[in-house]
Protein backbone atom coordinates (compact mmCIF):
# COMPACT_ATOMS: atom_id res chain seq x y z
CA UNK A 1 0.00 0.00 0.00
CA UNK A 2 2.64 2.36 1.04
CA UNK A 3 4.91 1.78 -2.30
CA UNK A 4 1.64 2.42 -4.31
CA UNK A 5 0.73 5.40 -2.63
CA UNK A 6 4.55 6.59 -3.22
CA UNK A 7 4.12 5.95 -7.06
CA UNK A 8 0.82 7.87 -6.90
CA UNK A 9 2.50 10.60 -5.53
CA UNK A 10 5.76 11.11 -7.68
CA UNK A 11 3.71 10.30 -10.66
CA UNK A 12 1.49 12.62 -9.81
CA UNK A 13 4.19 15.58 -9.11
CA UNK A 14 5.47 14.78 -12.77
CA UNK A 15 2.36 15.57 -13.93
CA UNK A 16 1.24 18.43 -11.80
CA UNK A 17 5.26 20.25 -13.01
CA UNK A 18 4.19 19.01 -16.69
CA UNK A 19 0.85 20.73 -17.00
CA UNK A 20 1.45 23.38 -14.92
CA UNK A 21 2.37 26.30 -17.72
CA UNK A 22 -0.75 24.88 -19.56
CA UNK A 23 -2.88 25.66 -15.75
CA UNK A 24 -1.80 28.78 -16.14
CA UNK A 25 -2.56 30.25 -19.41
CA UNK A 26 -6.10 28.37 -18.82
CA UNK A 27 -6.61 30.75 -15.65
CA UNK A 28 -5.67 34.28 -17.34
CA UNK A 29 -8.07 33.07 -20.38
CA UNK A 30 -10.33 31.78 -17.60
CA UNK A 31 -10.41 35.94 -16.03
CA UNK A 32 -10.42 37.61 -18.56
CA UNK A 33 -7.07 38.60 -19.15
CA UNK A 34 -6.42 39.08 -23.16
CA UNK A 35 -2.97 41.34 -23.82
CA UNK A 36 -2.12 40.22 -27.62
CA UNK A 37 -4.79 41.24 -29.99
CA UNK A 38 -6.52 38.68 -32.41
CA UNK A 39 -5.49 37.71 -35.94
CA UNK A 40 -7.61 37.37 -38.70
CA UNK A 41 -7.66 33.49 -39.71
CA UNK A 42 -10.06 30.86 -40.85
CA UNK A 43 -11.95 28.53 -38.79
CA UNK A 44 -12.95 24.82 -40.08
CA UNK A 45 -15.18 25.81 -42.54
CA UNK A 46 -12.11 28.39 -44.08
CA UNK A 47 -14.64 31.21 -42.88
CA UNK A 48 -12.44 34.33 -42.50
CA UNK A 49 -12.51 35.04 -38.27
CA UNK A 50 -11.27 36.88 -35.62
CA UNK A 51 -9.05 34.51 -33.75
CA UNK A 52 -7.88 34.96 -30.34
CA UNK A 53 -3.75 33.73 -29.60
CA UNK A 54 -4.22 29.78 -28.48
CA UNK A 55 -1.77 27.86 -25.56
CA UNK A 56 1.62 27.87 -27.55
CA UNK A 57 1.37 32.22 -28.27
CA UNK A 58 -0.28 32.74 -25.02
CA UNK A 59 2.75 30.75 -23.60
CA UNK A 60 5.68 32.87 -24.97
CA UNK A 61 4.12 35.87 -24.00
CA UNK A 62 4.23 35.18 -20.74
CA UNK A 63 8.10 34.00 -21.39
CA UNK A 64 8.96 37.12 -22.86
CA UNK A 65 8.11 39.08 -19.85
CA UNK A 66 9.23 36.73 -16.85
CA UNK A 67 11.32 34.23 -18.51
CA UNK A 68 10.72 30.62 -18.81
CA UNK A 69 10.23 30.30 -15.32
CA UNK A 70 7.47 32.45 -15.13
CA UNK A 71 5.34 29.58 -16.67
CA UNK A 72 5.22 27.82 -13.54
CA UNK A 73 4.09 30.60 -10.79
CA UNK A 74 2.45 28.40 -7.81
CA UNK A 75 3.66 25.38 -8.89
CA UNK A 76 4.91 25.25 -4.92
CA UNK A 77 1.32 25.54 -3.66
CA UNK A 78 -0.21 23.50 -6.58
CA UNK A 79 2.13 20.48 -5.49
CA UNK A 80 1.47 21.10 -2.25
CA UNK A 81 -2.49 20.46 -3.01
CA UNK A 82 -1.51 17.29 -4.99
CA UNK A 83 0.48 15.32 -2.14
CA UNK A 84 -1.60 16.15 0.69
CA UNK A 85 -5.17 15.32 -1.76
CA UNK A 86 -3.49 11.94 -2.96
CA UNK A 87 -2.55 10.97 0.97
CA UNK A 88 -6.08 12.39 1.98
CA UNK A 89 -7.96 10.35 -1.00
CA UNK A 90 -6.04 7.11 0.13
CA UNK A 91 -6.72 7.22 3.18
CA UNK A 92 -10.37 7.59 3.16
CA UNK A 93 -10.64 4.68 0.54
CA UNK A 94 -8.43 2.38 2.55
CA UNK A 95 -11.18 1.45 5.17
CA UNK A 96 -13.53 0.51 2.06
CA UNK A 97 -10.60 -1.50 0.52
CA UNK A 98 -11.05 -5.12 1.86
CA UNK A 99 -15.00 -4.93 1.07
CA UNK A 100 -13.89 -3.80 -2.45
CA UNK A 101 -11.31 -6.94 -3.18
CA UNK A 102 -13.94 -9.06 -1.48
CA UNK A 103 -16.92 -7.76 -3.56
CA UNK A 104 -14.61 -7.80 -6.62
CA UNK A 105 -13.26 -11.19 -6.27
CA UNK A 106 -16.80 -12.13 -6.20
CA UNK A 107 -17.99 -10.80 -8.72
CA UNK A 108 -14.69 -12.32 -10.65
CA UNK A 109 -15.99 -15.66 -9.56
CA UNK A 110 -19.51 -15.49 -10.87
CA UNK A 111 -19.01 -13.73 -14.14
CA UNK A 112 -21.31 -10.66 -13.21
CA UNK A 113 -21.61 -7.40 -14.17
CA UNK A 114 -21.27 -5.00 -11.40
CA UNK A 115 -24.73 -4.30 -10.40
CA UNK A 116 -26.18 -0.67 -10.52
CA UNK A 117 -26.29 -1.48 -6.57
CA UNK A 118 -22.48 -1.94 -6.78
CA UNK A 119 -21.71 0.75 -8.84
CA UNK A 120 -24.12 3.44 -6.26
CA UNK A 121 -21.58 2.03 -3.67
CA UNK A 122 -18.53 2.70 -5.59
CA UNK A 123 -19.16 6.30 -6.74
CA UNK A 124 -20.52 7.15 -3.09
CA UNK A 125 -16.82 6.13 -1.63
CA UNK A 126 -15.33 7.95 -4.13
CA UNK A 127 -16.97 10.91 -3.70
CA UNK A 128 -16.39 11.10 -0.11
CA UNK A 129 -12.69 10.56 -0.90
CA UNK A 130 -12.70 13.21 -3.61
CA UNK A 131 -14.71 15.61 -1.56
CA UNK A 132 -12.82 15.09 1.13
CA UNK A 133 -9.42 15.67 0.02
CA UNK A 134 -10.78 18.45 -1.92
CA UNK A 135 -11.94 20.59 0.90
CA UNK A 136 -8.30 19.84 2.58
CA UNK A 137 -6.50 20.86 0.00
CA UNK A 138 -8.77 23.91 -1.03
CA UNK A 139 -6.37 26.33 0.57
CA UNK A 140 -3.41 25.63 -1.58
CA UNK A 141 -5.58 25.84 -4.46
CA UNK A 142 -7.12 29.01 -3.76
CA UNK A 143 -2.88 30.55 -3.25
CA UNK A 144 -1.80 28.85 -6.65
CA UNK A 145 -4.43 30.26 -8.33
CA UNK A 146 -3.79 34.16 -6.84
CA UNK A 147 -0.03 33.27 -7.70
CA UNK A 148 -0.99 33.34 -11.25
CA UNK A 149 -3.43 35.60 -11.42
CA UNK A 150 -0.51 38.04 -10.08
CA UNK A 151 1.01 38.24 -13.78
CA UNK A 152 -1.93 40.87 -14.98
CA UNK A 153 -1.09 43.54 -12.17
CA UNK A 154 2.36 42.66 -12.00
CA UNK A 155 1.94 42.59 -8.08
CA UNK A 156 4.10 40.39 -5.53
CA UNK A 157 0.81 40.38 -2.63
CA UNK A 158 1.34 36.50 -2.47
CA UNK A 159 4.89 35.71 -3.15
CA UNK A 160 5.40 32.72 -1.01
CA UNK A 161 3.22 29.31 0.65
CA UNK A 162 3.41 30.80 4.59
CA UNK A 163 4.10 34.58 3.55
CA UNK A 164 -0.19 33.58 1.56
CA UNK A 165 -1.08 32.04 4.33
CA UNK A 166 -0.66 34.87 6.72
CA UNK A 167 -1.80 37.51 3.85
CA UNK A 168 -4.99 35.59 3.01
CA UNK A 169 -5.69 35.36 6.86
CA UNK A 170 -5.07 38.67 7.93
CA UNK A 171 -7.40 39.88 4.96
CA UNK A 172 -10.13 37.45 5.03
CA UNK A 173 -9.89 35.26 7.66
CA UNK A 174 -10.26 31.64 7.38
CA UNK A 175 -13.03 31.78 4.75
CA UNK A 176 -10.99 33.53 2.40
CA UNK A 177 -9.03 30.37 2.39
CA UNK A 178 -12.01 28.23 1.07
CA UNK A 179 -12.97 31.01 -1.69
CA UNK A 180 -14.55 29.14 -4.50
CA UNK A 181 -14.90 25.84 -2.83
CA UNK A 182 -18.81 24.84 -2.93
CA UNK A 183 -19.03 25.40 -7.10
CA UNK A 184 -16.05 23.10 -6.93
CA UNK A 185 -17.23 20.88 -5.16
CA UNK A 186 -20.59 20.48 -7.09
CA UNK A 187 -19.07 20.50 -10.16
CA UNK A 188 -16.74 17.69 -8.95
CA UNK A 189 -19.94 15.99 -7.28
CA UNK A 190 -21.98 16.11 -10.74
CA UNK A 191 -18.96 14.98 -12.76
CA UNK A 192 -18.18 12.00 -11.29
CA UNK A 193 -21.79 10.61 -10.75
CA UNK A 194 -22.26 11.25 -14.69
CA UNK A 195 -19.05 9.75 -16.03
CA UNK A 196 -20.08 6.30 -13.67
CA UNK A 197 -23.86 6.64 -14.27
CA UNK A 198 -23.31 6.86 -18.17
CA UNK A 199 -20.39 4.23 -17.81
CA UNK A 200 -22.57 1.81 -16.33
CA UNK A 201 -25.62 2.50 -18.79
CA UNK A 202 -23.43 1.76 -22.00
CA UNK A 203 -22.12 -1.04 -20.35
CA UNK A 204 -25.40 -2.39 -19.38
CA UNK A 205 -27.34 -1.76 -22.28
CA UNK A 206 -25.02 -0.45 -24.81
CA UNK A 207 -22.68 -3.27 -25.30
CA UNK A 208 -23.36 -6.81 -25.09
CA UNK A 209 -21.30 -9.23 -22.64
CA UNK A 210 -17.80 -9.56 -23.80
CA UNK A 211 -17.22 -12.57 -25.71
CA UNK A 212 -13.85 -14.83 -26.09
CA UNK A 213 -12.18 -13.31 -29.25
CA UNK A 214 -14.57 -10.02 -29.07
CA UNK A 215 -13.78 -6.51 -29.22
CA UNK A 216 -16.75 -5.79 -26.48
CA UNK A 217 -14.27 -6.08 -23.72
CA UNK A 218 -11.63 -3.58 -25.34
CA UNK A 219 -14.31 -0.76 -25.90
CA UNK A 220 -15.73 -1.39 -22.48
CA UNK A 221 -12.20 -0.20 -21.08
CA UNK A 222 -12.68 2.93 -23.09
CA UNK A 223 -16.22 3.99 -21.84
CA UNK A 224 -15.09 5.23 -18.59
CA UNK A 225 -12.36 7.17 -20.64
CA UNK A 226 -15.19 8.89 -23.15
CA UNK A 227 -18.23 9.30 -20.52
CA UNK A 228 -15.43 10.80 -17.94
CA UNK A 229 -14.47 13.42 -21.17
CA UNK A 230 -18.04 14.14 -21.75
CA UNK A 231 -18.72 14.99 -18.03
CA UNK A 232 -15.94 17.25 -17.66
CA UNK A 233 -17.24 19.25 -20.36
CA UNK A 234 -20.87 19.14 -19.19
CA UNK A 235 -19.50 20.99 -15.54
CA UNK A 236 -16.91 22.92 -16.66
CA UNK A 237 -18.84 26.02 -16.33
CA UNK A 238 -18.58 24.71 -12.35
CA UNK A 239 -14.94 24.91 -12.70
CA UNK A 240 -14.91 28.40 -14.33
CA UNK A 241 -17.12 30.13 -11.98
CA UNK A 242 -14.65 28.19 -8.65
CA UNK A 243 -11.68 30.14 -10.33
CA UNK A 244 -12.96 33.11 -10.89
CA UNK A 245 -14.70 33.16 -7.11
CA UNK A 246 -11.46 32.44 -5.51
CA UNK A 247 -9.41 35.36 -7.07
CA UNK A 248 -12.87 37.48 -6.68
CA UNK A 249 -12.09 40.87 -5.02
CA UNK A 250 -9.03 39.68 -3.28
CA UNK A 251 -6.76 42.88 -3.95
CA UNK A 252 -5.58 41.93 -7.31
CA UNK A 253 -6.15 43.50 -10.48
CA UNK A 254 -7.32 40.47 -11.95
CA UNK A 255 -10.12 40.12 -9.18
CA UNK A 256 -11.14 43.71 -8.97
CA UNK A 257 -12.90 46.32 -11.56
CA UNK A 258 -12.66 47.91 -14.11
CA UNK A 259 -10.37 44.69 -15.16
CA UNK A 260 -13.06 42.17 -13.32
CA UNK A 261 -16.77 42.62 -11.46
CA UNK A 262 -16.88 41.87 -7.97
CA UNK A 263 -19.65 39.05 -7.46
CA UNK A 264 -22.06 39.19 -4.60
CA UNK A 265 -22.11 34.96 -4.84
CA UNK A 266 -20.95 32.22 -6.98
CA UNK A 267 -24.49 32.48 -8.44
CA UNK A 268 -24.10 36.59 -9.05
CA UNK A 269 -20.38 34.89 -11.11
CA UNK A 270 -22.96 32.20 -12.99
CA UNK A 271 -25.51 34.16 -14.08
CA UNK A 272 -23.39 37.25 -15.23
CA UNK A 273 -21.44 34.96 -17.19
CA UNK A 274 -24.57 33.34 -18.49
CA UNK A 275 -25.87 36.92 -19.20
CA UNK A 276 -22.41 37.74 -21.33
CA UNK A 277 -21.79 34.46 -22.99
CA UNK A 278 -19.16 33.74 -21.15
CA UNK A 279 -20.00 30.10 -19.39
CA UNK A 280 -16.98 28.38 -21.50
CA UNK A 281 -14.78 30.96 -21.78
CA UNK A 282 -11.40 29.27 -21.22
CA UNK A 283 -12.44 25.84 -22.23
CA UNK A 284 -10.44 25.58 -25.86
CA UNK A 285 -7.06 27.11 -25.69
CA UNK A 286 -6.89 26.67 -29.68
CA UNK A 287 -8.89 28.49 -32.89
CA UNK A 288 -10.61 30.59 -30.15
CA UNK A 289 -12.93 33.05 -31.32
CA UNK A 290 -12.92 36.34 -30.47
CA UNK A 291 -15.54 37.51 -28.94
CA UNK A 292 -18.33 40.10 -30.21
CA UNK A 293 -18.35 43.67 -28.66
CA UNK A 294 -15.31 44.49 -27.87
CA UNK A 295 -12.96 46.58 -30.00
CA UNK A 296 -9.07 45.22 -30.95
CA UNK A 297 -6.21 46.49 -32.85
CA UNK A 298 -6.47 43.45 -35.31
CA UNK A 299 -2.94 41.99 -36.91
CA UNK A 300 -3.20 40.56 -40.44
CA UNK A 301 -2.27 37.00 -41.11
CA UNK A 302 -1.89 35.52 -44.66
CA UNK A 303 -4.21 32.53 -45.17
CA UNK A 304 -2.98 29.60 -45.74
Amino acid sequence: MMADTRSQLYLGAGLTVLSHPLMYVKLLIQVGHEPIAPVMGRNIFRRPVLQLPGLFTYAKHIVSIDGKWGLFKGLTPRLCAGTIGTIVHGKVLQSYQEMKENECTEMEKTGQEPSLHHVVEETMREMIARSTATIVTHPFHVITLRCMVQFIGRETKYSGLFGSIVTIYEEEGVFGFFAGLFPRLLGDVISLWLCNMLAYLINTYALEPPSQGSHIGELRSYSQAVTGFLASMLTYPFVLVSNLMAVNNCGLAGGLPPYAAVYSSWIDCWHQLSREGNLSRGNSLFFRKAPAGRTYAVEQKRFV
